[in-house]
């Protein structure tokens, strides 16, 4: 028998501390604990013991122009002696509960193992990325914007971000804890910025530059970007930055030098189906869906189900004909648009009248998500 709640005094923080330093082989106590919060923090407990917990990021993610609350999920740890015992799918089912009870419309998280989440409704559903190129490929031009140093606490990161992270599918809109892994200043962390127009955030390793975050609104911060780092290439081999499975940086490079270095993908769950659908927007157009969705945790989800697209805008009415048929996580990626209805029909994710999947095509018609973001 669990028990799930917060921590309610610091040796249970101490215990689930301990477990996660053993679960991820950390030096120390993981530092997200203290980004967090003891707020933020849930433990699975067994017969007194704690058994194991994770973290709760309160957080969004910028769909078609709409900034979606959601609650990204870190640090899933369970302790050896409770795994096998059904304990991680307990933790995991008595989150989804919470954040159900606080219609919170959707949750994220990276994956080390996916089948667990996939039992508990979270699938694939946008990536991130990694690319890499050699600084002698990358052709120096002419400084298009004055290029100036910046303190880690200048507000000028924030300002910029905002106005980025809406038109990029995936993005998250950040908290406290997410920039503060970006500005970590182990190890050394510099900044700069190119005119009032981007940013770029990075530290050394060896013979090479990894860029943490960038930001650039217009093509003379895309080129000041590419000039201030072909700059570097008498002391430094390697540009290492994040960035889309399809990376619009790299149309700027003289040649196809660019390498996609590794790729992940995180895993989306649609906790309360009405608030996900509507939060979202559509394409201009009018559309009845008709869905019938399958649940096991969140049975408020269950059933069948209309969403209704008019104006760019969704309603969701229970009843229905239930038209397309799939389970809970199999409408994340078609939610963000990392696959299409006809890709997760292909692949038996879904299965619907074509009426049905052409409707589906229309309404969740998107680019593809991803985000440069780890958490």
């Amino acid at each position: 028998m669990f028990t799930y709640h917060k921590p309610q005094h610091p040796e249970e923080l101490k215990q689930l501390g301990n477990i996660l330093v053993q679960c991820f082989n950390a030096p120390g106590e993981p530092v997200f604990l203290n980004r967090i919060g003891i707020e933020n923090t849930r433990i699975l407990k067994s017969e007194g013991q704690v058994a194991g917990g994770l973290g709760l990021l309160s957080l969004g993610q910028w769909y078609n122009g709409v900034n979606i609350p959601m609650v990204g999920i870190a640090g899933v740890g369970i302790a050896p002696e409770y795994r096998g015992k059904g304990s991680a799918i307990a933790l995991m089912k008595s989150v989804l509960e919470e954040l159900y009870t606080q219609e919170v419309p959707i949750s994220v998280l990276f994956s080390a193992a996916q089948p667990l989440y996939r039992k508990a409704g979270y699938e694939q559903a946008g990536a991130l990325c990694s690319w890499e190129v050699s600084t002698d490929t990358i052709q120096s031009q002419k400084h298009t914007l004055e290029v100036r140093s910046l303190d880690l606490d200048s507000d000028l990161f924030e300002q910029l971000y905002k106005q980025q992270a809406p038109n990029n599918h995936g993005f998250l809109d950040r908290n406290s804890a997410i920039w503060e892994a970006i500005k970590q200043s182990n190890p050394r962390t510099y900044a700069y910025q190119f005119g009032d127009e981007g940013y770029i955030i990075f530290h050394q390793e060896q013979d090479s530059i990894i860029v943490r975050d960038w930001v650039l609104q217009t093509a003379a911060a895309v080129r000041q970007f590419w000039t201030f780092l072909a700059n570097h290439r008498s002391q430094v081999e390697r540009i290492e930055w994040k960035s889309s499975p399809v990376d619009a940086l790299s149309l700027c490079l003289p040649d196809q030098t660019a390498k996609l270095k590794w790729l992940r993908c995180w895993l989306l769950r649609i906790v309360h189906l009405q608030h996900a659908l509507q939060h979202r927007n559509y394409p201009n157009i009018n559309a009845e869906l008709h869905l019938d969705i399958q649940d096991s945790i969140l049975p408020n989800n269950q059933g069948k189900f209309i969403l209704t697209v008019e104006n760019g805008r969704g309603i969701v009415t229970s009843g229905g004909r239930g038209e397309l048929q799939l389970e809970i996580r199999s409408l994340s990626p078609l939610y963000t648009g990392l696959f299409t209805v006809e890709q997760l029909a292909q692949i038996s994710l879904l299965t619907g009248t074509p009426e049905a999947i052409q409707t589906a095509a229309r309404i969740f018609a998107s680019s593809n998500p991803w985000m440069p973001d780890f958490f």
